[in-house]
């Protein structure tokens, strides 16, 4: 009876041994593979298993993958596409929201099936991402299905891939290509929106103890005009926000150029001429410049003329009086400065720069801009 005990503990523990699988390729000798990317500020990790053609060429599409849905005598499904790889599912995870081929789908983790037609073909995305191919595929899990339009693949591929095409700062065109087919499908994100998320999100933490990051979310909804009443609010925290807001030119000129942006032009007026006595000489030069390309060259031209008298004799406040005075049509004035700004330059672009208005000026031509 003791033996027969032992006997049995004996088995019991060597069974969890007996089952156990060493590591080897996978089934096949197919590939796994991981591919990620970013489309705009949204992760795309796409995990799949890359089957070889393996001198099948011309049986792969409609014998090897059969057209639409079939019944592959395994499994639960009757009626089911294919799993867009070999072995394991293929799974797209995003990590936003996105439109695929125009419609949405929510962040998350999905299978990714093809429902494979002679000219086109259905893309399907399923909730069930943890199954062995399409097997136990069940269309109640279907998320999204959209049409897509295979392409002739030239040269063929042998070990099926995905790839990223097309790429945009808020789009880009996914492909499955195996043989000599591709089957791609566009991908795009809300730019906009989730960099506002990302920004709100980062401005309670350690990030926003400190006027600089709410200055740079405000100039981004000025450079994107987008969210511009938020944009003033971030730029009004950047400004008198508790403990960490600081009149400067920055922060007054950003909010300055969004309330311009929102109609309230006489309150941004006020306070760019506010912020012009925070400026430095780089700053105000900078803007006297945006004045003179939008024309306001009267502006411009006080403002290249203060700035010189503050910074007398500068590389850069001489270029400014040559701006000025051009846009005075005063040429022979303004060859004064040029001239003394050559002598001046920091590096040879800028002298290179410098010489082409020289001849410029020589030949009475505006310079201004």
């Amino acid at each position: 009876m003791k033996q027969t005990l032992l006997a049995i503990t004996t088995l019991l523990f060597l069974q969890p041994c007996l089952q156990a699988q060493l590591t080897t390729t996978p089934d096949g000798g197919n590939k796994k593979a991981t591919i990620t990317e970013l489309i705009g500020l949204t992760e795309v990790t796409i995990h799949y298993n890359r089957p070889g053609v393996k001198g099948r060429e011309g049986k792969i599409w409609g014998t090897l993958v059969p057209f639409g849905f079939a019944d592959q005598g395994f499994g639960t499904s009757k009626a089911a596409p294919w799993r867009a790889g070999a072995n394991e599912n293929t799974t797209i995870e995003f990590s936003t929201d996105v439109m695929v081929e125009g419609k949405p789908l929510a962040a998350g983790k999905y299978g990714v099936f093809i429902a494979v037609g002679k000219e086109e073909s259905t893309l399907i995305f399923s909730k069930n991402s943890t199954s062995w191919g399409s097997f136990f595929y069940d269309d109640k899990e279907d998320v999204l299905r959209v049409t897509i339009k295979q392409k002739t693949n030239e040269p063929p591929v042998e070990w099926m891939k995905f790839e990223f095409l097309n790429e945009t700062m808020n789009s880009a065109t996914i492909a499955l290509a195996w043989e000599k087919w591709i089957f791609p499908f566009t991908v795009e994100t809300d730019l906009n929106k989730q960099q506002a998320i990302i920004f709100r999100n980062e401005l309670k933490s350690d990030k926003g103890f400190d006027w600089k990051p709410w200055a740079q979310a405000a100039e981004w909804s000025a450079d994107n005009n987008t969210n511009l009443e938020e944009g003033l609010q971030w730029a009004d925290y950047a400004i008198s926000g508790q403990y960490i807001g600081e009149k400067n030119f920055r922060t007054l000129s950003d909010k300055a150029r969004l309330l311009n942006m929102t109609g309230k032009t006489a309150e941004a007026d006020a306070l760019m001429k506010e912020a012009i006595t925070y400026g430095n000489m780089n700053e105000v030069d900078g803007y006297a410049r945006q004045l003179m390309k939008a024309k306001k060259t009267k502006e411009a031209a006080a403002l290249f003329k203060a700035n010189y008298k503050k910074y007398p004799n500068q590389f850069t406040t001489n270029m400014g009086m040559v701006r000025a005075l051009s846009s005075e049509q005063n040429d022979k004035e303004a060859l004064k400065y040029a001239n003394a700004a050559l002598a001046q330059a920091p590096d040879p672009n800028n002298k290179s720069l410098v010489e082409g208005i020289i001849v410029q000026l020589k030949a009475g031509k505006d310079v201004s801009e």
